[in-house]
């Protein structure tokens, strides 16, 4: 399998979606923009997929992540991330949505645990209530200290203005 198997429209994941659920798999979620992979991306996937079956990762498009972070970001283009997050043992199937939030994607896949860092509360968690009404479970897991993509940022933008 290629990593761009695990890459999916919406209506593909959907039908994917019915499949691992017909053998009894339990799907979570999860979702970001996942702009540098570091290790706190992939120490918390790797225990979102520990949570179900299969782990299912909604990606912030360019577009979102822009109106979201600001123009500077994303730092590598969506086709690029994607591919980079497809490859990875543990996520099951990567699918692009370009609103601020994963809302009406967490809508459409209906997750059996929607998963976030311990950085949020349950109440904070975007689609807590749709997946608690549906009997889904809504869970934090806890992330390693020190790792964020803005932080790496950072840390590059200071080594080059030491350099100047």
């Amino acid at each position: 399998m290629n990593s761009t198997d695990k890459i999916f429209t919406l209506p593909k994941l959907l039908e994917q979606l019915q499949l691992w659920r017909s053998q009894g798999q339990k799907i979570v979620f999860t979702n970001g923009c996942f702009d540098i992979l570091h290790l706190g991306h992939v120490d918390y996937l790797e225990k979102a997929r520990q949570l179900g079956d299969k782990l299912v990762l909604g990606l912030n498009t360019d577009h979102s992540i822009s109106s979201i972070k600001g123009p500077n970001r994303p730092l590598q283009d969506e086709m690029s991330r994607a591919r980079v997050m497809a490859s990875l043992l543990f996520v099951d199937a990567v699918v692009l949505f370009d609103s601020d939030t994963p809302l009406e994607l967490i809508k459409a896949v209906k997750p059996d645990i929607l998963v976030k860092g311990d950085d949020y509360s349950i109440a904070q968690i975007v689609g807590h209530e749709e997946v608690l009404k549906a009997g889904g479970e809504v869970k934090t897991v806890p992330l390693v200290n020190g790792y964020s993509t803005t932080n790496i940022v950072k840390k590059i933008e200071n080594q080059l203005n030491e350099n100047k």
